[in-house]
Formats: C-alpha cells, structure tokens, sequence
C-alpha cells in the first residue's frame, strides 16, 4: 500500500533526476580523484552515455537499479499497477540494450556500472569502483560490468 495519494507518487517519480544521481557524483569524484578525465552525457552518442572516455574509446552509464530494474535488492516492482511497472522496466531495459548494441557497432567499449556498486548496505564503493572501472579502460573488453557484491545473490529463487 501506497503512503501517499497517486498525484503525490507522480509528482515524486517525475522530479526523479536522471542526470548527476547520487551514484554518479560519487563514481565522478572518485575517477576524478585518481586522474581520470571523462565528458558527461554527450547527447551525439546513442543512449547519452554518463561518462565518456574518448582517449579509450569507451563509455560508461551508470544505472540505478530501480529504474533499469537490475538483479538485486535495490529493484523491487510496485505491487499497485504492477503490470505497468513491469512493462516500463522491460521497455528501459530494451532501450538500454539497444543503445549497447549501437555503441558496440560504432566501435566504442562500453561499461556499465550498477548503483549497488556504489551505494548502499553491499555497495564496494566509490574508490573500489573508481579501480575497477580504471582497469576495465586499461584492459582490452568491449564491454564491461560493475555490481554490487551481493547482486545476485540477493535475489530469491524463481
């Protein structure tokens, strides 16, 4: 049961910024902090990847698990109007795909990096992170992934 009335719910979800998300700023400062240098959301690349490393050649999207609806604990689906909920998170999950496979076409690495990598109670946080990515870009991988240490685990069987 919802805890405050539908107009309320949509005010919230609609203010919910997709743009320099906590998980973001902290992954920002951490790569910042071990000399990475990235170009934010550039909008000519399919899917307006968060960070850009264009001297890799590879770009970064860092996901919230919620609304990417990620494999772990941070990923619920609302019980009111789940059908809705669960289409919508099929959609942003085909679009996601979708833009990885553009970005893999147009010859860039890609890497995502899931929230729970960075918040939250098996989060590795930002500085591990930061090391993780910076490996990836030294290493040869077309495409990367970063997730919380319990992702998966978290889940119950199907």
């Amino acid at each position: 049961m919802d805890t405050v009335d539908r107009q309320t719910r949509a005010k919230i979800m609609a203010s919910v910024g997709q743009k320099n998300t906590g998980a973001e700023l902290l992954l920002r400062r951490a790569l910042h902090k071990i000399g990475l240098r990235y170009r934010l959301h550039d909008r000519a690349l399919p899917g307006s990847p968060d960070l850009v490393f264009r001297r890799f050649g590879a770009v970064a999207f860092i996901h919230g698990c919620y609304w990417h609806s990620h494999d772990c604990y941070r990923a619920t689906v609302p019980k009111e109007r789940h059908e809705f909920w669960v289409d919508k998170f099929q959609t942003n999950r085909a679009r996601d795909q979708r833009n990885v496979d553009l970005l893999l076409g147009k010859s860039w690495r890609v890497l995502t990096v899931w929230e729970c990598a960075l918040l939250g109670k098996h989060a590795k946080g930002g500085e591990a992170v930061a090391l993780e990515v910076r490996n990836w870009l030294n290493g040869g991988a077309r495409e990367g992934l970063i997730e919380g240490e319990k992702a998966r685990e978290m889940l119950p069987p199907k």
